[in-house]
């Protein structure tokens, strides 16, 4: 490979377009939160659970399409720095739930303007209806029937 941009398994490899793509935009969305100590992921993650309410551990995993144990790395940090914290389920004492901490909740707000104004400058870029549509595959693409028939599971 010659290293052009033109050049790669990407152009051949849906997964390997889509990791490289979602590299890029990481570091774009990451620049974009500034020096708030937090990364784009880590704004997400915040945003999924002020969006769930407090979700258990397992239902913002699958949320996010993440297993337990990345779901649980993720957090550490932000447990940490007093942003989030987990409580046992009211109803299910073995399962925990993901909740805001105040801090957590006003850092969120915060990062907003932030988030905004990088969603703002994608949209100017590639358009906002192009950029709705991307949402609309990706999320498609994420999704448990995607999923099973990619495996062969839904074989109808």
């Amino acid at each position: 490979m010659s290293g052009s941009e033109d050049e790669g398994v990407w152009q051949y490899c849906s997964n390997s377009a889509v990791r490289r793509a979602a590299r890029q935009l990481g570091q774009l969305y990451d620049d974009a939160m500034g020096d708030s100590g937090l990364r784009g992921t880590q704004f997400s993650l915040l945003s999924q659970i002020a969006q769930s309410g407090a979700p258990t551990q397992k239902e913002l995993a699958e949320a996010m399409v993440m297993d337990l144990s990345a779901l649980g790395h993720t957090l550490k940090p932000l447990i940490r720095d007093g942003l989030v914290q987990l409580v046992p389920d009211e109803k299910d004492r073995r399962a925990k739930r993901v909740q805001l901490t105040e801090a957590g909740l006003a850092r969120q707000r915060e990062m907003v303007i932030r988030w905004q104004d990088a969603q703002a400058r994608f949209d100017k870029v590639f358009g906002k209806a192009r950029s709705e549509e991307l949402r609309r595959t990706l999320a498609f693409i994420a999704s448990k029937d995607f999923a099973k028939a990619f495996s062969g599971e839904d074989k109808g």
